[in-house]
């Protein structure tokens, strides 16, 4: 593992032993403040933080999920 790789394993363990208390998409106000004009899905924590997928590391334009529900193996934008 690299010390790039091993830096930023280090820094998303901060998810670790989290769990998601609401999920929503990000409003159209959201989307519009952000410029973007793709909405992903925000998923909120239980310590008052929250997350959502974004395009790319700038931050472009909200990204869709993968998941590995047979069922349901996405969660798009919209």
């Amino acid at each position: 593992m690299s010390d790039v790789e091993k830096r930023w394993t280090e820094i998303a363990k901060m998810l670790e032993g989290r769990t998601i208390v609401k999920v929503r998409y990000l409003s159209e106000e959201e989307a519009d403040d952000l410029d973007w004009y793709c909405r992903p899905v925000v998923m909120f924590l239980d310590n008052g933080e929250y997350i959502f997928p974004m395009a790319d590391d700038e931050g472009n334009n909200g990204g869709a999920l993968a998941t590995s529900y047979d069922d349901h193996a996405l969660l798009p934008v919209i």
